[in-house]
């Protein structure tokens, strides 16, 4: 393989952006910059490809958006917070689901990657890393809660570990020994840190940690019910039950009316994002707000940013805070309507 424009920005310690426009002379340069690129060229004796170059000068106008999924409530939040705000920019979105398999991931990149300006990008089963090297050329990437091990991406994500501990601190500390927990996608890092923290907080905080308690799943209604079916069917008893996500409490919180156990007297009940629904079940759920909205506008805000100037801004990695959120479920009484 020849020498490519990301083999010159490598060399040159600038962004294949930069070498664009230097060769390009499509805007200014800092005269350093454009000094390193231009001994870079002849160095690795660089010949830019016509078509690449045709491409890399047109905008779009348009962001494209990878996400695990595409349904359910979660996923239409971050959803309606990205649109908004894309718009607000002059933008329009396009957006593709990778269904948590990373063929369709690769193939969603694929697909897109030509007709996008930028890439926002949810993918908690692959790292940055291996995400980047699936693009054919330099592109500016926001990456949303992804696991993160090197400093040259911008993640934004919040803090799935710190949420989940909290949360079964709060059941323990309503004196529930034996709690229950439903996993999230034994390959997608968000669910490992809540299930590493559900485990960490029930060793430290003298809960009385039991594997049997521990109920495989996939962040879905189907696999809540299915949990607190068989939970409900085993022998190792439990006073609370805790999912991974919402959506997976709600389907466990389905199954334990019908079976005619009582939430909260009978079994305590709490998830994880706080969707909109959360508040409306019967009872109403105990959950970990995660801000869903807040987080689309700061990754727009700065995937705009570094589309503007790839240069201008520095690499984030930034942790939103989550908030408990206390309900019925877990024996809170509410005494107003609203959450």
């Amino acid at each position: 393989m020849g020498v490519t424009i990301r083999d010159v920005a490598q060399h040159a310690g600038v962004s294949i952006s930069t070498v664009s426009r230097v060769l390009n002379q499509t805007a200014p340069v800092n005269p350093e910059k454009h000094r390193r690129v231009m001994t870079a060229v002849d160095a690795l004796g660089y010949r830019p490809n016509p078509v690449a170059i045709s491409l890399l000068k047109q905008s779009t106008g348009i962001v494209g958006v990878v996400l695990p999924s595409i349904s359910g409530e979660f996923f239409a939040e971050l959803l309606l917070g990205l649109d908004d705000t894309v718009q607000e920019h002059g933008y329009l979105l396009l957006v593709s689901a990778s269904d948590r398999h990373e063929a369709e991931f690769k193939a969603a990149l694929k697909s897109i990657s030509r007709r996008v300006d930028g890439f926002l990008i949810m993918a908690p089963e692959i790292t940055p890393k291996v995400a980047h090297e699936l693009l054919e050329e330099d592109i500016p990437v926001v990456f949303v809660n992804t696991p993160v091990y090197d400093e040259m991406f911008d993640v934004f994500h919040f803090d799935n570990y710190g949420g989940m501990y909290a949360l079964t601190s709060h059941l323990l500390e309503r004196g529930h020994q034996r709690i229950a927990f439903i996993k999230g996608p034994t390959a997608a890092y968000d669910a490992q840190d809540r299930l590493r923290a559900y485990r960490d907080a029930m060793r430290q905080l003298g809960g009385e940690y039991v594997e049997a308690l521990e109920f495989d799943g996939d962040f879905s209604a189907e696999c809540g019910y299915r949990a607190a079916q068989l939970l409900m069917q085993s022998d190792t008893q439990a006073t609370a039950l805790i999912g991974a996500n919402d959506l997976c409490a709600q389907g466990a919180l389905r199954y334990l009316l019908l079976a005619g156990v009582r939430v909260p007297e009978d079994m305590a009940l709490a998830g994880f994002d706080d969707i909109p629904s959360a508040r409306y079940s019967t009872p109403s759920l105990t959950t970990v707000r995660v801000p869903i909205r807040n987080i689309a506008m700061q990754v727009v805000h700065h995937l705009i940013a570094r589309i503007s100037d790839p240069d201008a801004c520095s690499r984030r990695h930034h942790c939103h805070p989550v908030q408990l959120v206390i309900r019925e479920s877990s024996g809170f009484r509410m005494l107003k309507s609203s959450a």
